[in-house]
Parts: structure tokens; C-alpha cells; sequence
């Protein structure tokens, strides 16, 4: 007799959502995961908790037309799809966009979720209508940040546990699946001895025990490889240049990819293991939870980025435009780092960090603090802590001064001040007039027509070298590890594809492991605001497909 219906690898957020579903199907499920209790929700935990969201409310009153086929437009031209392997994800975005277009906002709502009502803009484009982008505004933060999107699903699998329909078995690590006849019946691995480590610290890997397991099915919701640089570096597409030889880590150390291997193992194909999604504005955490724990800036449209030698970065690579492109044209200039280079009047207005516990004001909902992002001379608390403590920041009166410390602080002594100042003065000429031909400043005025960016996250324009919005700022940025784009080769039910172009009877897999659905459903990019989003799609879709088939 089967141990359960369905055992699920996992408990990130995909995995909650996918037994929620299996629950409330009338299924018992077994979770297992490698952390404990503790670490409940995963890498959502956090996550901002962005959600890419079509034609919603939020964007209605703040003025903006959204509709699925301009939505649609904007992802297939950011995917860029090419393959003969981008069948299913290409499947799997035409139906995402549908989910975020329709039913998305009112099924999480009805849960209890809510969203802070100023949308985000991230990832501008700058290409052509059809090229990478978001058109419009789309980036819905979760009032609660991360914890707001996990707690809806973790209450209802702890509900589910009440009832005996769901039992937890932390501590599991997973070393094979097991396979009978073809078909995927269960999983076999070790017990790891108790760990009362806070939540994202590295815990231990002593075995104490080994374990076996049998269901009618196995859903492998174990996320993807940011934590592991090694496999990050292994997986490095050569058109991004060579690997970074040094990165900051977006991701706890649990991380590691392991599951990923172990499912090919047992005949699940992946695909795309070469698409990946690193952010180009990583910061050295100077209050590390996890081993060399980066933290990324979440940047408006004004500050000025240079490259290591200090020469200004081409179009369209701004802060917040384009992620990949800035990430592939960094990777050419054989340095792994980059410098903002900004003023207290930017810093105060358009720097975030994402994550949830950098934003205490937003994941405790507390309106009184939020609110202070608006009306307080200084940034945000934890940015001003950065910039305080952060070995990447660098505070001064004048060029003179900056430049010095930002060749001390690299050791590479590669910028030049007149070098820096020309290029500097020159945008802020551009300055003078409500219009311009730098393509950077069209974009600072472009941004502060749409009232939620003039309201919160882009800076009045001014001249960078204008001492009543100092002082200056440089702020060294750092390749960031994050997200797996490829992954598992899934149907539009989450089942998994084997080596032979077969669905394997028994296996699922969903959210980063699947490539957020079909084996890669952004294609080469995102348009953010979607691994959570991914995530809650197939693991909704894996959950109802298994419990269809127990």
C-alpha cells in the first residue's frame, strides 16, 4: 500500500500550492524537504513579492491600459523563443498571460491576498514595440512582500495537516526516485539530523537516518541552482561572455540544484539549461543571513551606470530596462562589476531592495511606515544602512573626492576623473529642457508621466553634479545569482517529459525546476514579477492534474 497519493519534493511555494490543491481534492500528500520547519515557503519567503498582473485595478486607477494581446506582445518579444524545445513553454506562456490577464488576481484574493495599490515598472525595454519590455507598468507588490504570497497556501496545507490530509517531513533529503515499470512510485534518500538554524541560514548535512517512501505520484518542486556557483558557472551560456569569477548569492545555500540531477537520473529531460536569470545590481550583504548573501537594488531610470574602466553604458542598458542585454554587455568587458554613480536626491527617491526583510515597512503592512518612503528626506532605513555599512557604497562632496575612493576600493585604479566628469557634465546638459535626445533622460521624463513613478520612484530630473541634491554616491554593483530559466520539459499539467519524448507515468515538476512551466517559459528573459507568478501556475496545475489521475 502507497504511503500516500502524491509526495511532493519541496516546500517552496509551488510545492504549498500544488498540495493545496491535491488537499483540497480529497488527496493525502506527503511534503518532504531537506530544510526544517523553519524555512516553510522557501525562497518566496524571501522574494519581494512582485506579481506581473494584466489590465487589474491597480493599473486602472493609476491610468494605465493593459490588455492580454499587448501583454502577450511584450512576452513573446522578451522570450524570443527560437528552439525546437520551446514548443511547451511557448504553450505555457500563451496560457500564463491568459492566467495573469483573468483569473490570477480574483483566485489569490479570495485567499486573502492584497496588493499595494502603486504598480511597479520593471524591465523598460528599449527596443521596438515588438522587442523585449513592459509596455506598461505590470509589477504588483504583494502587501505583505513575500510572507503575503506564501501565508495564503501555508495556511491552507497546515489546515490540510490538522485534517491528516497532508503530513510534513522535514529534514528529508531526497537521493533517487524510485522507479518501477517505467513509472515514477516513490523516492528514497537520507534523514538529516535536527536543525534549529533560523530561517536561510546553511544547516547541517549529517545523516542519521535513510528513509523510503511510495505514492501514486512525485511532484519535484525542489527550485533550481542560484545557490550553487559552480553549477551556475557549468550552465553559463558563452553569449553572455565568460562566467563571472566572482558573484554575491541571491539565494540560500539549499539551493544547490541537487533534485535537478536526480530527476534526469530517473528519465526527466531538461531543456534550456542554458537560460538563466542573473541581476547586474548586487550588492555584498553587510548583514549576511547565508553564505556570501547579495542583495539587488531595485533601481529607478536616473542613475548614471559606468563600467569598471568608468565609461557610461550604451542604450538601452539603464537601470530597471534590461536586464540580460546589461548583463551580456558587462560580461564583454572581461570585469564582473559596475558602478552607479548617483546623488542623495536618486537615492532617496528610487532606490529599493528586494526582499523581504528589507523592506519591513511593506511585509509588516504597516501604512504609517510606508508612507514615510514618500515624505522622508532621507532613503528608505535599510538603504540609508547600506549606504552606511555596505562595502559597496561610497558617499563624498565632490568627484574629486569619489573617484580616488572608487579606485581604492577596486584596487584596479581604472577610472579617470576628467574622464568620468566629461561624460557626466554632458548628460547634465541635457538637463536644461523638459525634453532631450539622451535616450536615458527621454526615458526620466517617459517614467514621470505615469503618476505611480513621479509619485515614488523617480526623481525630480536634475544636473548629478548640482551640490543642492548631493551629496554624491557610487555604488559598486555585482553580478547577483538568482533564478534557473530552464528546466524540466512539462505538458500544460506540469507532467514531466522523459529523454525519449514521453510523458514518464507518475512525475511532475513545477515551478523553478520546470522553468516555471514547460521547461522554460520566459524563454531567454523575464518581464518580472513572474517566478512567483510561475510558481502559483503550475503548481495550481500539478496539483489538479495529480489529483485528477490519483
Amino acid at each position: 500500500m502507497a504511503d500516500a497519493d502524491v509526495i511532493i519534493v519541496g516546500a517552496g511555494l509551488s510545492g504549498l500550492v500544488a498540495a493545496a490543491e491535491l488537499a483540497d481534492a480529497g488527496k493525502t500528500v506527503i511534503i518532504l524537504d531537506q530544510e526544517p520547519r523553519q524555512n516553510l515557503g522557501g525562497q518566496a519567503h524571501w522574494s519581494l513579492g512582485g506579481l506581473f498582473l494584466v489590465d487589474s485595478p491597480e493599473q486602472r486607477r493609476l491610468g494605465v491600459k493593459d490588455s492580454f494581446d499587448l501583454a502577450l506582445q511584450d512576452w513573446m518579444g522578451t522570450a524570443g523563443f527560437d528552439r525546437d524545445e520551446d514548443y511547451w513553454p511557448r504553450r505555457w506562456a500563451e496560457a500564463y498571460v491568459g492566467f495573469a490577464a483573468g483569473e490570477k488576481r480574483s483566485w489569490l484574493r479570495a485567499m486573502g491576498h492584497r496588493i499595494f495599490p502603486i504598480v511597479g515598472w520593471a524591465e523598460r525595454g528599449g527596443d521596438a514595440a515588438t522587442g523585449h519590455g513592459n509596455s506598461v507598468p505590470r509589477f504588483h507588490l504583494t502587501w505583505g512582500t513575500g510572507p503575503g504570497v506564501v501565508e495564503p497556501f501555508a495556511r491552507r496545507v497546515q489546515e490540510a495537516e490538522a485534517r491528516g490530509r497532508i503530513a510534513f517531513r522535514f529534514r528529508r533529503r531526497v537521493d533517487a526516485l524510485i522507479v518501477t515499470n517505467g513509472a515514477v512510485t516513490g523516492v528514497r534518500g537520507a534523514v538529516l539530523a535536527p536543525d534549529d538554524a533560523p530561517r536561510g541560514v546553511s544547516t547541517s548535512r549529517d545523516v542519521v537516518a535513510d528513509f523510503e517512501l511510495s505514492a501514486g505520484a512525485v511532484i519535484v518542486a525542489s527550485g533550481g541552482l542560484g545557490g550553487n556557483h559552480d553549477l551556475v558557472r557549468q550552465n553559463w551560456p558563452a553569449r553572455l561572455g565568460p562566467p563571472p569569477k566572482r558573484m554575491v548569492t541571491g539565494v540560500p545555500a539549499h539551493v544547490d540544484g541537487r533534485m535537478l540531477a536526480i530527476t534526469e537520473a530517473a528519465g526527466g529531460r531538461i531543456i534550456n539549461r542554458d537560460r538563466m536569470w542573473h541581476y547586474v545590481e548586487g550588492l555584498h550583504n553587510w548583514n549576511p543571513i547565508w553564505p556570501g548573501h547579495g542583495i539587488r537594488i531595485l533601481p529607478g531610470p536616473s542613475s548614471l551606470w559606468f563600467d569598471a574602466r568608468g565609461e557610461r553604458l550604451p542604450a538601452p542598458n539603464y537601470p530597471g530596462y534590461d536586464t540580460l542585454k546589461t548583463l551580456e554587455h558587462i560580461g564583454k568587458t572581461g570585469f564582473d562589476y559596475t558602478w552607479f554613480v548617483l546623488t542623495q536626491s536618486v537615492i532617496r527617491k528610487e532606490f529599493a531592495l528586494s526582499g523581504s526583510e528589507q523592506n519591513p515597512d511593506l511585509t509588516g503592512r504597516d501604512w504609517l511606515l510606508t508612507s514615510k518612503r514618500a515624505t522622508s528626506k532621507g532613503a528608505p532605513g535599510p538603504v540609508e544602512a547600506f549606504k552606511q555599512h555596505g562595502v559597496d557604497f561610497i558617499v563624498a562632496n565632490s568627484l574629486e573626492e569619489l573617484v580616488p575612493r572608487m579606485n581604492a576600493l577596486t584596487g584596479d585604479d581604472l577610472i579617470q576623473l576628467d574622464r568620468l566628469r566629461g561624460q557626466i557634465e554632458a548628460r547634465d546638459r541635457e538637463m536644461a529642457n523638459p525634453y532631450a535626445k539622451d535616450a536615458q533622460v527621454m526615458g526620466i521624463h517617459n517614467a514621470r508621466r505615469y503618476l505611480g513613478d513621479k509619485l515614488v520612484r523617480t526623481a525630480k530630473p536634475h544636473r548629478m553634479l548640482d551640490p543642492a541634491h548631493g551629496p554624491l554616491i557610487a555604488v559598486r554593483l555585482n553580478i547577483l545569482t538568482r533564478k534557473t530559466l530552464g528546466g524540466f520539459e512539462t505538458d500544460l499539467e506540469a507532467r514531466v517529459f522523459g529523454h525519449d519524448g514521453r510523458l514518464i507515468p507518475g512525475l511532475y515538476a513545477v515551478g523553478e525546476a520546470a522553468g516555471f512551466g514547460g521547461g522554460g517559459v520566459h524563454g531567454y528573459r523575464s518581464l518580472e514579477g513572474t517566478f512567483l507568478g510561475g510558481c502559483l501556475f503550475s503548481g495550481r496545475n500539478a496539483g489538479r492534474s495529480a489529483a485528477r489521475a490519483a
